[in-house]
């Protein structure tokens, strides 16, 4: 959707407003009598090519998408590989880090603490609001693992919402990206001059929780039919926001529950693997996390799911998890804690601090090791042969993103482990040819949970997204692949068949939805599972 900012008074301010301006197809003789959709494809993308540098075709493909919209999108669902890099992780967070530097033109909103009291005002600019279904809010004080970027966050908002389009095939006018404008405590950007945002310290919590308070309000009101997404908020306020609204409103945060749903999947088929090579019962694997943010209790509590799968109790799924912070092994008796931290705290370790992480291993004695640290490296070679000499196949998932933040490159896993090891990365990499043997690195990416999640959110107009609808996309992301690829060890499949996925996972949401009653689709309960994987997949838009 292409939106054109035309100024009015309010408040003896002037202000803009957004309105629709889709680009009407060029007059007769404009284009050359033999102009080709499918040709012009194929040089859009070359020109995409021509460019060198991540950056460069990112700005290159928001180009195209103010100009040709549905071009733009038959190019990510054409290359989807190729491209979904470029319009989110890795390239990104480059684009996040020059946002102030790059901007052309808006394309989301910003609300800003100074909106405060006045919210409702500024939703109401928004071109489209009875089409608005999914929004994507950021605040930008955690992008990626790049730490506070304010303003310079809303590429975040406007990649996600990109994604659920190509992926989902949720109407682009159908989207709705923000970022809030709370201040940074960068204090770079408060001294460049062509920063976006306010020039102040962030406001403190009290203060953003009576703004949430507000914005949230005012967002139900203004799109009835939304769902909102949480992006990249710091740690302790993406856990306060996501208990404080998830009952109330349809929200959930993709970082928490995205993350431990697709983290979720991928283990459950890692751990078949791992356990057909050792004969070890699934009840019996030991999962370590390195890093205990929002993003890695949020995959912990997920991953709980596959232990009680399997029979456990809640204590007993829990004594199967362990955490490893800057300070070591996360243990009770080791002192004061952040709160989030605490469910996860081991009560049966009491003696001194363990902060070498071969030591946690020898410990632990995991079979997984998973990364959500941002630390590049911190899976040595030490420790990944460690992993291979106590596991037939080690399952090692270093998720952090970008490429440079990761734990462990694929090419050094492969190798140390002699291409044993079961890996998934939060960033891409290329392939990896080993001992005569080709390796596809399948990346942990929440692409393959969010769009369908939100699909099946929206259909269903659920009232909130709960637990059971978050584990549902999980476990129908698990039960995606091919024989294809299961033959070929994969423990996720081909993002090329991202539609189908999210198609599938759409539907195990809406029949979750309904199990738990928070459905306002009533009509979908009639229809069987076959009917209902029709009906969603005739909803979704094609470019």
């Amino acid at each position: 959707m292409t939106v054109v900012l035309t100024p009015y008074w309010s408040n003896g301010q002037q202000r803009l407003k957004a309105e629709p301006n889709p680009p009407p197809p060029p007059p007769k003789g404009f284009l050359p009598a033999a102009f080709d959709e499918s040709v012009h494809e194929q040089r859009c993308l070359a020109q995409l090519r021509s460019k060198e540098k991540g950056i460069e075709k990112y700005i290159y493909l928001s180009q195209l998408k103010h100009a040709d919209e549905s071009m733009f999108y038959r190019l990510v669902l054409g290359q989807m590989n190729e491209i979904t890099p470029l319009i989110y992780t890795p390239t990104v967070g480059d684009a996040c880090l020059q946002h102030s530097h790059n901007f052309r033109r808006p394309e989301g909103l910003y609300i800003s603490i100074r909106d405060k009291g006045k919210i409702g005002q500024v939703l109401r600019n928004w071109p489209r609001t009875d089409e608005a279904r999914i929004s994507v809010v950021t605040d930008g004080s955690r992008i990626l693992g790049l730490g506070d970027l304010g303003v310079n966050g809303m590429p975040i908002s406007i990649g996600k919402l990109s994604l659920y389009v190509a992926g989902a095939g949720i109407r682009p006018q159908s989207t709705v990206p923000v970022c809030l404008d709370l201040g940074t405590n960068t204090q770079k950007y408060l001294d460049d001059p062509l920063y976006l945002g306010l020039r102040q310290k962030r406001v403190s919590q009290d203060v953003m929780t009576e703004f949430m308070e507000e914005f949230m309000h005012e967002m139900t009101r203004t799109f009835p039919k939304l769902l909102v997404q949480f992006e990249d908020f710091s740690t302790d306020s993406a856990f306060l926001y996501l208990e404080k609204f998830r009952n109330r409103y349809p929200v959930f945060n993709d970082d928490i529950q995205g993350t431990g749903a697709v983290v979720l999947s991928g283990f459950i088929n890692a751990a078949k693997l791992s356990s057909a090579a050792s004969g070890m019962p699934l009840a019996d694997h030991r999962i370590l996390f390195l890093g205990s943010g929002s993003a890695g209790v949020g995959v912990g509590m997920q991953l709980m799911s596959f232990f009680r799968l399997q029979g456990l109790s809640e204590a007993e799924a829990k004594s199967r998890i362990y955490y490893v912070d800057s300070q070591g092994l996360i243990y009770d008796a080791r002192g004061p804690m952040a709160e989030h931290k605490k469910y996860f705290s081991r009560k049966d370790y009491n003696g001194p601090a363990v902060t070498n992480l071969v030591d946690i291993i020898e410990y632990v004695k995991p079979t997984a090791l998973l990364g959500l640290s941002t630390i590049k490296g911190a899976f040595t070679k030490e420790v990944v042969e460690l992993m291979a000499s106590l596991n037939p196949k080690p399952i090692i998932f270093p998720l952090s993103n970008p490429v440079r933040l990761c734990e462990v490159d694929f090419q050094d896993a492969i190798e140390w482990t002699q291409g044993r090891v079961l890996f998934a990365s939060g960033s891409p990499y290329a392939d990896v040819t080993y001992g005569g043997k080709r390796f596809v690195c399948r990346q942990g990416n929440n692409m393959y949970i969010f769009p369908g999640l939100g699909l099946g959110s929206i259909l269903v107009r659920a009232t909130s997204v709960t637990d059971g609808m978050v584990e549902a996309s999980s476990l129908g992301l698990a039960d995606s692949l091919t024989g294809d690829e299961r033959k070929t060890d994969s423990i996720y499949p081909s993002l090329d068949r991202i539609r189908e996925i999210s198609a599938f996972i759409a539907l195990r949401v809406i029949r979750q939805a309904q199990k738990e009653n928070v459905d306002r689709s009533s009509d979908l309960r009639r229809l069987s599972d076959a009917e209902l994987l029709k009906f969603v997949t005739r909803k979704m838009w094609n470019p």
